[in-house]
Formats: C-alpha cells, sequence, structure tokens
C-alpha cells in the first residue's frame, strides 16, 4: 500500500522547490547587480558632468568711452565693426581692476594679468551687446562676463594653486584673486543657459563652448528621418504583412530586413559616404546627409515592429470588415492599421531614439568637424541642404578628444543631455503604447 500523502511533500518535490528558489535568487541577483552598474554608471556621469551646466561668472561696471569705439560719433553699426575684439578687451581689463582696487583687495598682478581672469570670449560679446545697441557708448554697462576656464575649474576642483604653478595660463596669484572676488561676491558660480545654446568654442575657450549647434543639428537629422523613415517603413510593413504573397521573393526581403536590423552602423557610413556624397554630390557634413544615413539605419527597426503590430491585430478584425463588404484596402487601412497604431509609433520612436545616439555612421560623413556658428538666420532650409552641422553624440567624441579638463566635463554634461532626450522619447513610447494599446 503506497503511504505517501498529497499533503505531505517527497523528497523529488522538494527539490524542484528548491531549484525554483534558487532560479528565483538568481534572477533577482541579476537585476539588482544590473541595477548597481546603471547606478554606478549615472552617479559617474552625473558627477562628472553636472558641472558643466554651471558656469563661473564676474560681474563688472565697464566703461564705454567714444574716443575707443565710435571715433567718427556716427553710432553706425557698419562704422564700429572696424573696432575688433581686441579693441574691447583693455576695457574689461580695466573694469576687472578698477573693481579690485574699490573692493580694497591688495594684488601683484598688473591690470594686463588681470585679464587671465576673464573668458577670451568676453570681449566678443561685450562688442555684441554694442553693436546691436550704439546709444550705450560714451556711457558705462555692468554686464556678467564668463570667467576663464582655469578660474571656472578652480572653483571646481580641478585647478589647484600647486598645479597653476606648471600652468602657463593661469598663476597662483591669479586664483587668488579669483577668491578675493568670490569672497566679496564679484565672482559667482550659477546656471549657465549657454552651454545649451551656445555654438562650440576653440580649445583655449572651453567655458564659452556650448550644445546650440550640436542640439540643432540633431533636430533637422531627426526631421529628415521622421519624414523618411515613417511613410516608407510602415508602407513597407503593410505591404509585406497584408498584400505580398507569400513566396520565395518575399521571404528573401524579410530575410535581408532582418539582416540589416543587425549590421553595424558604421557600415551605413560607408553606403552614405560612397552614395550621397560621392555619387549623389550632396553637401558633405550636412544634416540631410546624416538624415539620409540615419533613415537607411533605422527602416529595419521600424518596418520589424511595425509588422510585428500588424500581425498582433486578430483576423476577425479582418474578416469581419470583409464580410461587411470593405474592400481589402479598407479593412487595411481603416481598421487594421488604426488598431495597429501604437505599437508602430511605439517602434518608430525607439527607431528615432536609437538613432539620436548614434555616432559612427556620422564620422564618416565628416560631421565631426568643428562647427562655430549657427546656420545663416537660422534657415532650415540652409541648414538641411548648404551648412555644416554635428550632431549630439559626435559632439561628445569631438570633446573627448582635447586636451583641456573642462571639455571632459562639458561631454559628460553633454551626455546628460542626450540622456534626458533619449528617456524622454521613451517615456513617450510607453505613454503612447499604454494610451492606445487594445487587450484582445
Amino acid at each position: 500500500m503506497n503511504s505517501r500523502s498529497l499533503l505531505a511533500p517527497d523528497a523529488r518535490t522538494s527539490r524542484r522547490q528548491r531549484a525554483e528558489k534558487r532560479f528565483r535568487a538568481y534572477g533577482m541577483t541579476a537585476i539588482v547587480i544590473a541595477l548597481s552598474m546603471l547606478a554606478v554608471l549615472l552617479v559617474s556621469i552625473v558627477s562628472q558632468g553636472a558641472g558643466a551646466y554651471r558656469q563661473a561668472f564676474i560681474e563688472l561696471t565697464i566703461d564705454l568711452p567714444e574716443d575707443k569705439l565710435d571715433k567718427s560719433g556716427v553710432r553706425d553699426p557698419e562704422v564700429m565693426r572696424k573696432v575688433t575684439t581686441i579693441g574691447y578687451a583693455p576695457l574689461l581689463n580695466a573694469a576687472l581692476s578698477a573693481r579690485v582696487a574699490e573692493l580694497g583687495i591688495e594684488t601683484t598682478l598688473s591690470e594686463k594679468m588681470m585679464g587671465d581672469l576673464i573668458s577670451k570670449d568676453a570681449p566678443a560679446d561685450l562688442r555684441d551687446m554694442v553693436l546691436a545697441n550704439p546709444e550705450l557708448i560714451g556711457g558705462t554697462v555692468t554686464m556678467e562676463v564668463l570667467a576663464s576656464g582655469r578660474i571656472d575649474g578652480f572653483f571646481k576642483g580641478r585647478v589647484t594653486l600647486e598645479s597653476a604653478q606648471n600652468d602657463s595660463n593661469i598663476t597662483p596669484e591669479a586664483l587668488e584673486l579669483a577668491q578675493a572676488l568670490a569672497d566679496a561676491g564679484v565672482l559667482t558660480e550659477r546656471f549657465n543657459p549657454r552651454f545649451l545654446t551656445a555654438p562650440d568654442a576653440s580649445d583655449q575657450r572651453p567655458e564659452a563652448a556650448g550644445l546650440g549647434v550640436a542640439i540643432l543639428g540633431s533636430l533637422y537629422m531627426m526631421v529628415v528621418v521622421l519624414c523618411l523613415a515613417l511613410p516608407i517603413g510602415v508602407a513597407a510593413a503593410v505591404y509585406l504583412e497584408e498584400f505580398a504573397p507569400k513566396n520565395r521573393f518575399t521571404d528573401l526581403i524579410e530575410v535581408n530586413i532582418s539582416n540589416l536590423a543587425a549590421v553595424p552602423s558604421i557600415v551605413y557610413g560607408i553606403l552614405g559616404l560612397a552614395v550621397f556624397i560621392n555619387f549623389a554630390h550632396l553637401n558633405q557634413s550636412s544634416p540631410l546627409v546624416g538624415g539620409l544615413v540615419l533613415t537607411l539605419m533605422t527602416l529595419p527597426r521600424i518596418i520589424i515592429p511595425a509588422r510585428a503590430a500588424l500581425k498582433a491585430v486578430p483576423p476577425s478584425i479582418r474578416d469581419a470588415a470583409l464580410g461587411v463588404g470593405a474592400s481589402r484596402m479598407q479593412t487595411v487601412f481603416h481598421h487594421v492599421l488604426p488598431l495597429a497604431a501604437p505599437g508602430i509609433l511605439t517602434g518608430l520612436i525607439i527607431g528615432l531614439a536609437q538613432a539620436l545616439g548614434e555616432t559612427a555612421p556620422l564620422l564618416l560623413i565628416g560631421m565631426v568637424a568643428f562647427v562655430k556658428d549657427y546656420p545663416a538666420a537660422y534657415s532650415a532650409s540652409a541648414g538641411l541642404f548648404g551648412e555644416p552641422a554635428t550632431a549630439l553624440p559626435v559632439q561628445v567624441y569631438n570633446w573627448t578628444q582635447r586636451a583641456d579638463p573642462a571639455f571632459v566635463e562639458r561631454a559628460s554634461g553633454t551626455i546628460i543631455a542626450l540622456l534626458v532626450f533619449l528617456l524622454s522619447m521613451n517615456a513617450i513610447a510607453i505613454f503612447l503604447r499604454r494610451r492606445f494599446e487594445r487587450r484582445w
């Protein structure tokens, strides 16, 4: 007679239960390790890049003498343009020297050496202000000017009095003066909106470098990808899933689409270089070429989820529409496609997010070039077709190649901005899926 009871687990059942508990523990351990690595990555990026959004500024009251800025006295901006930034730099140095004397700060630095505290970009900012407002000449103006990269690095811990002794760009006396100005409230650190709006700057002016052109270039390329990849990708998915006959030719197309989704992105850069630049003779480094290359790369990643979304629509929907007299096209466009729209939009946004973070194909078409100015008059046509541009991931690569540690900080700040864009796009994809998803 069998003495085993269904209420008392035997040895074999106990082993299965222990194995299941171990598997759950392994899975939970893997999740904890993955989240820990993600947290370490995010903390590292934020700790290194948060400083890029804060900058040291010096508040100065600057005299604008007519005899140096507009000797003719006509207040014509075209005439005043003859005075270059070289003519404005001494005004800033004199203003800083006067401010130091007013505060009673003792220093051995000459007026010219005090100018090392001020960014080399500040004379250009002052010149732009005067050219935009010629009536300021002859009076004084109070403005906050960027401190130099070394001074900014001093307050962020990158530069010390010891390192300044071997630095040709700054002296320990200048750092001591900067600290005295900070104690007096003349030199302050605050949020720097120019990091998000200003164009790139030269190696000698890291404090003035910004993401404006890179953000605009990425926006232009995403517009090109959206306008091309969405209609082409959705049309291809609809045809293959709803209209194409099932034969060897369509099987070959499907296999190649799946293979293209796994092709390394740099291969698309080589293709874009050969087709769009060498053959079609489009302007190198233009957002149009970058958008076309990213469109080729994104198409398979849109077609595959779009087909999956169409396939997820129950066949009963099609049968019901056909049963009441709808044509094949009416069935697809009036019933199947609207129901598959959430999945299609989700795949599109994820594809755009992947394209936004690509670097390798853009490097091959020359978008790594130094771009200092915005497209002419912010013209979309000029920006798309004519003038060179860069993108956020390329800007990260560009800044990490420069010697000044301030550019590494700015590269990490760019990664933060890129992560914000990517998280926003993925959040939109999740929202669209949950908002419009139908459960069958």
